[in-house]
């Protein structure tokens, strides 16, 4: 905000306020445009949030009353590095923006401070939230869901127990490379090594 003469410039928009009377018309339009601009950003968010709810692969709803700063600053660096994010939002804005997706069922978790801790692969967020709750009780997993399925406390942990998806395919790609690793060695053997290899699978087969 900086004062031109006898005009007061907000955010770019011109707003006349000189003396008296016109001081509180200049403090009615302030108001006004504030709350325009309000709702529209509540819209916006509304619209985002909706997109998380249909989009995630899961979403836990925890409490976060007692955290520090420093400590849910922590839990979104754990998040992020897993793939997924934490988010506070306002309980009402969070019920209007479930509505019409498949996760409408978690309305009722939306009460007191609440977070959602959300992620593309379904492991995800439910492993950081419940490895972070061990340490940090002031997190309070509530339930959450996965798609159309409700999730209890129970199930929010059930989940955390399972490998994620980067985790599966570490695995997967460990299977594969095994049995083509040594395929190589094989080929990578002398020729005489090579052949005796290939002579006991021969005597093998006559012995079948």
């Amino acid at each position: 905000m900086r004062e031109e003469g006898d005009r007061i410039l907000i955010d770019g928009i011109k707003l006349y306020a000189v003396k008296g009377n016109e001081q509180v018309c200049f403090l009615s339009k302030l108001v006004k445009w504030r709350k325009t601009v309000n709702r529209a950003e509540k819209r916006e968010f509304v619209t985002w949030l909706n997109g998380i709810f249909q989009e995630s692969g899961s979403v836990v709803v925890a409490h976060y009353s007692g955290l520090t700063v420093a400590q849910i600053s922590d839990l979104r660096s754990k998040i992020d590095e897993a793939g997924g994010a934490v988010k506070i939002a306002k309980n009402t804005l969070a019920k209007i923006a479930l509505q019409g997706t498949q996760s409408e069922s978690m309305v009722d978790l939306f009460t007191g401070q609440t977070l959602i801790a959300y992620s593309k692969d379904p492991i995800v967020a439910p492993k950081v939230a419940v490895d972070f709750a061990k340490t940090n009780d002031k997190l309070v997993i509530l339930g959450g869901s996965m798609g159309a399925v409700s999730l209890s406390v129970d199930a929010v942990k059930s989940l955390a127990s399972l490998p994620s998806l980067n985790e599966l395919r570490a695995k997967l790609v460990g299977m594969i490379s095994t049995p083509a690793t040594r395929v190589v060695q094989v080929i990578k053997a002398p020729a005489g090594q090579v052949a005796r290899v290939i002579g006991a699978y021969a005597q093998k087969g006559e012995a079948a």
